[in-house]
């Protein structure tokens, strides 16, 4: 396999959009500015997601000044003795602190409970500490919500996939909602994925867990049956997984080379180890808007090994090129084939 070359982190580009955002925003913009932050847009075209992304965020910071005292949204608002351009710019970087927080993930927080709603983009990753100290890491196109009470603590993986490392509180469980399923744990780091098909991947690499039934993995069924346990049907150790789209909830045991191939999105990478390339291509795509198509049966079954990052479609392309007979061709509505090389 050819050697990925490491593109720029989205973090990096975020935090690039936030100061553009913050520049043109501000009544000192000139045409030269104009001209270097459209430069800088079509130099790749993850650099006009971000902006636009960011600049909706930047749009709603005027909302957050007339929301309601009770409903208690976080605002800034600079020192009383800051005034005129100097106030301006301090509230400008502040805001452009909020931008990049926003796009790390935390979007609002709600009266009554330490609540959040939790997003990464297609490609991207994220780590978010919460309130109770557990920490969630988000990979590709994932979006949560989280409602931490006094009593316990839930969960609601809407889409994609997340690691969990709980903090420890017998006081308070900690469950997630995802799909057909709530895992419930203390205290312990496992995985969950949500395939397409709404069937829950849950994967334990230290501690212990529960698994429930759930009709969607959420609403208030559900999470009644979760905190009174009466809907328990497998518990999962570390180097143990399930999938619920086995009929019985079967239980396997994983290898630690597995469990570390499976959570080398933490790192931004890929491994396939013998995969159908139509699963690694089904894979890939998960971390690109781009449209792969395997044109052929007896190519899609090919197989495939290898390591690869996330944020390098083009490494994969090129190493698929150098490894296999296939040839890469796209089309002019921007589609990706993968035909057999003839």
């Amino acid at each position: 396999m050819s050697e990925i070359v490491k593109l720029r982190t989205r973090t990096e580009i975020d935090e690039e959009a936030a100061q553009w955002t913050w520049r043109m925003d501000s009544e000192e913009s000139s045409a030269a500015d104009q001209q270097a932050f459209e430069a800088w847009l079509r130099q790749d075209p993850r650099h006009r997601r971000a902006y636009e992304d960011l600049a909706k965020v930047w749009g709603g910071l005027d909302g957050l000044a007339e929301a309601k005292r009770d409903e208690k949204v976080a605002t800034f608002t600079g020192p009383a003795r800051h005034s005129g351009g100097q106030a301006r710019r301090w509230w400008l970087g502040a805001a452009a602190a909020t931008l990049i927080a926003a796009g790390s993930g935390m979007l609002w927080l709600r009266q009554g409970s330490e609540s959040q709603t939790i997003a990464t983009a297609v490609g991207q990753q994220r780590d978010v500490t919460l309130a109770d100290g557990s920490v969630v890491a988000l990979n590709t196109n994932t979006i949560l919500e989280t409602a931490l009470t006094r009593e316990s603590r839930h969960i609601y993986l809407r889409k994609g996939e997340a690691h969990f490392r709980v903090a420890h509180d017998r006081s308070r469980p900690f469950f997630v909602h995802a799909g057909d399923a709530v895992v419930r744990a203390v205290g312990t780091e496992f995985e969950v994925r949500v395939r397409a098909d709404r069937h829950v991947d849950i994967m334990v690499n230290e501690g212990r867990v529960e698994v429930q039934a759930g009709a969607d993995g959420s609403g208030p069924d559900a999470r009644a049956a979760s905190e009174h346990g009466t809907a328990t049907l497998r518990a999962l150790r570390a180097g143990e997984q399930l999938s619920t789209a086995t009929p019985d909830y079967s239980v396997r045991e994983v290898s630690p080379e597995q469990v570390s191939s499976q959570m080398a999105w933490r790192e931004g990478a890929i491994i396939f180890d013998g995969q159908p390339l139509s699963e690694a291509v089904a894979e890939i795509e998960r971390y690109t808007d781009a449209r792969i198509i395997v044109s052929d049966p007896a190519t899609a079954g090919l197989r495939v090994g290898g390591r690869f990052r996330t944020d390098d479609l083009q490494g994969f392309l090129e190493g698929l090129q150098s490894a296999l007979p296939v040839d890469i061709r796209r089309g002019v509505d921007g589609v990706v084939y993968v035909d057999p090389r003839h």
